[in-house]
């Protein structure tokens, strides 16, 4: 049992107690008086009766005396009461108890004062004589000439005691039995306020400890009923609220989440509050290992650290780039904001982390490809003017040195025209300008014609050309575009590799991990190989690992980013492997068959 139910049921049955004892008492009270009241009465009738039947004597000698004494015995034997004849100047002249010589005068005693006045006289009070609480009616009488005085009667109230004892015993257990019914119907009652009440306050806790799927199971229409409901809404409210609060939270964390930019956020105690997934790897830092920490704890990027202490100890907006190595190079531009609140007070800075390294990249490749466009096209450009000035001021005279002088221009502008051709190539490619069309290639002998082209320039430098082409094989593929990748491959390897040294064109079908069937392409070559250091970057556009070889062979520095372009319009894969005076190993790996496209 619930404490505030017992404490309920307690001042309910002090309550009902409290009133049942009121009540018991006056019900005993008015039981004393009525019975008193009621012996009163019937007192009074056998006085009066008595008055007209009794043989009334002369009442002034010792005669009547023992005549009224001897009556009143006999009277208080037939009445079960004391009877007592008093004269009219008080005197005792019979009494059925004592001897009326020995008593006093009665004229002064209440009841006879008050028959005088009022014609019936009564009284209660404490008789010494009997020793015990007696009532007294006293009825004045008249009889001719024989008797004038006052005829008494009295009776011992215990007999009233005893009933109104048995009285109280029959009220007291009839209270107790009352008592025990109210005691339980006060615990129906306690029970029937206090049991919603609790389930109510169970509901309120739930709730307060942040369970809003509680609700409150009360049907009643009174007042708890509305409490109930009262709380059943304000919990909807309250899960409303909070779900929409979630749901904006995930979706402030999916953004955050899913930004390919830092967010980096300081509270106005200089602690990182929030560190979103892009920026634990721009800096590659842990959330958990930093969150709740000084910024300070940034300190292996110490020029980054440093730019964040000045905005925040200035409390400005900045934009700037800073470096940082984790471990390799990253150039990250920084924004910060302020954060306030509606009262324009300080709660932080947002920093925005941008990672701007393949834009710098590309800004520097853009600019090395301008220069090297400019470069490339002015070596030609000037050999031509130069010798074609020199042939026009006639200052060759000897056909021979002039014939060597127009073959100079004619190689340098078929240099000029492959070097304009590549670049045009290269800018559809790059812009999706440049239409695939698939279809299925006989892969034995495409190559076979192919190798059988390039043969000649090989037999120049004594070069030995191998082809390892299985015979039943086709490839989807844009075969124009095919051609050139593998053109470019084999004259890089051919124009590489020293006189008398090989180059070897394999063709393989395979699995690979996901089931998925594949056509690899290998081109390798035993000649002069190529850097480590330099491996990364030879698919980007004009880069040359060594500019003197490269001009030497004619090449315009475009073959390779025209290939690795070229094979991925095919959702292919090229790499390669080098090592310096050993060799150089190209390998294509192609679909067998293109996934159409919807």
């Amino acid at each position: 049992m619930k404490p505030f139910r017992v404490r309920l049921t307690i001042i309910l049955m002090i309550m009902i107690g409290i009133s049942m004892l009121g009540a018991g008492i006056t019900m005993a009270q008015v039981f004393k008086n009525s019975h008193i009241t009621a012996l009163e009465e019937n007192m009074t009738r056998e006085i009066k009766l008595l008055s007209s039947t009794f043989d009334f004597r002369p009442s002034q000698n010792e005669e009547s005396i023992a005549y009224y004494t001897g009556e009143a015995k006999k009277l208080g034997a037939l009445m079960e009461s004391r009877v007592t004849f008093i004269a009219k100047n008080g005197q005792v002249i019979g009494d059925s108890e004592i001897d009326p010589l020995q008593m006093d005068n009665h004229i002064g005693r209440e009841e006879i004062k008050s028959a005088i006045h009022e014609g019936v006289g009564h009284a209660i009070r404490y008789s010494s004589t009997l020793g015990e609480n007696m009532l007294y009616v006293a009825v004045p009488v008249v009889s001719g000439g024989n008797y004038d005085g006052f005829i008494r009667i009295s009776v011992s109230l215990e007999a009233v005691d005893m009933g109104v004892r048995k009285g109280w015993t029959l009220m007291g257990t009839g209270l107790i039995i009352l008592f025990v019914i109210a005691a339980l119907i006060s615990y129906r009652v306690a029970a029937s306020l206090t049991s919603p009440l609790e389930k109510i306050t169970k509901v309120a806790r739930r709730i307060s400890s942040l369970d809003y799927d509680a609700r409150v199971q009360v049907t009643r229409k009174d007042e708890i009923g509305q409490l109930a409901k009262a709380i059943n809404a304000m919990a909807d409210s309250l899960q409303m609220q909070l779900r929409t609060i979630r749901d904006n939270e995930n979706l402030l964390q999916s953004v955050l989440d899913n930004m390919t930019g830092g967010i980096v956020m300081v509270n106005e105690e200089g602690k990182i509050a929030l560190l979103n997934p892009a920026a634990e790897s721009m800096l590659n830092v842990k959330s958990s290992q930093v969150t709740g920490h000084s910024y300070l704890e940034l300190k292996q990027h110490y020029e980054l650290s440093k730019l964040i202490k000045e905005g925040i100890e200035r409390r400005e907006a900045l934009h700037e780039e800073r470096s940082v190595y984790s471990p390799e190079e990253k150039r990250l531009q920084l924004d910060g904001l302020l954060m306030q609140n509606e009262d324009q007070s300080y709660m932080g800075m947002l920093f925005l982390l941008q990672d701007v390294t393949a834009y710098r990249r590309l800004e520097n490749m853009r600019s090395e490809f301008v220069a090297n466009v400019s470069h490339e096209l002015k070596t030609p450009v000037a050999a031509v003017k130069g010798f074609a000035e020199t042939l026009l001021g006639g200052g060759v005279t000897d056909e021979k040195t002039a014939r060597s002088f127009l073959q100079i221009i004619y190689d340098e502008s078929e240099r000029l025209n492959r070097l304009i051709s590549d670049i045009l190539d290269l800018s559809k490619i790059e812009s999706k300008r440049s239409p695939m069309d698939f279809a299925p290639v006989h892969v034995s002998s495409f190559f076979a014609s192919m190798l059988e082209t390039m043969r000649t320039v090989a037999q120049k430098k004594r070069i030995t050309l191998h082809g390892d082409i299985p015979d039943e094989l086709f490839l989807e593929a844009d075969e124009d575009k095919l051609r050139q990748i593998c053109i470019n491959l084999l004259s890089n390897a051919v124009s590489y590799t020293q006189d008398g040294g090989r180059v070897e064109f394999i063709v393989r079908d395979k699995l690979d991990e996901e089931g998925n069937e594949k056509v690899t392409i290998t081109v390798s070559d035993t000649g002069i190989g190529i850097p480590r250091k330099d491996l990364p970057r030879i698919f980007e556009r004009f880069y040359r690992v060594d500019k003197a070889r490269s001009r030497g062979s004619g090449g315009t520095g475009l073959g390779l980013s025209i290939v690795k372009h070229l094979v991925e319009l095919h959702h292919g894969t090229i790499s390669v492997e080098s090592e310096l005076s050993i060799g150089t190993s190209f390998t294509v790996e192609l679909p067998l068959m293109q996934e159409s496209e919807m």
